[in-house]
């Protein structure tokens, strides 16, 4: 009788055990597909924004646009750049992205990486209404640029992207 009683308590030990791997099983392989999910919809984010960001570049650069440079009515010190058709459709594709990275964003310094980028872009903006294409100060280029990596730097880091060059 007792070597029952110790089948029993042993198999029914062994079951719980073995359902509770399980359990942790499942959950570490949700958990991973849940990461995956996350890490794709981020990546699609930020690549939609840099392609966005660039293509207001790109546009600012052709001798055809039509920009023209407001001074902001908070005093906030920096002019608005304002857009003909063809570019403010490059500016709306811009801000929408940079909307979907505050939806998506696991970082406060991604966030805040793609702000500053943004306004290097209006700097650029508004040094292309105030010179023409060719005449871009340079130094709104070279901001522009590192605004660019330092985004680059902390979107990587966020999506576990990191090489050992990058730390």
């Amino acid at each position: 009788m007792i070597e029952v009683g110790v089948t029993a308590v042993a198999t029914l030990c062994a079951v719980v055990l073995g359902g509770w791997l399980t359990l942790r099983g499942q959950d570490r392989l949700w958990r991973r597909d849940t990461e995956r999910q996350w890490r794709d919809i981020r990546l699609k984010a930020y690549t939609d924004f840099l392609t966005a960001m660039r293509e207001l570049v790109a546009y600012l650069l052709t001798p055809t646009a039509v920009v023209t440079a407001v001074p902001r009515q908070s005093g906030e010190g920096d002019d608005m750049p304002f857009f003909d058709e063809r570019g403010t459709r490059h500016k709306e594709r811009l801000e929408a992205t940079k909307s979907a990275i505050r939806l998506v964003a696991g970082t406060a310094a991604v966030v805040e990486a793609t702000d500053a980028l943004v306004r290097r872009a209006r700097l650029v903006a508004v040094a292309r209404a105030e010179h023409g294409p060719d005449a871009i100060p340079p130094e709104r280029f070279t901001e522009l640029w590192a605004a660019e990596r330092a985004f680059l730097r902390d979107a990587r880091a966020e999506v576990g992207l990191v090489r050992p060059s990058d730390q």
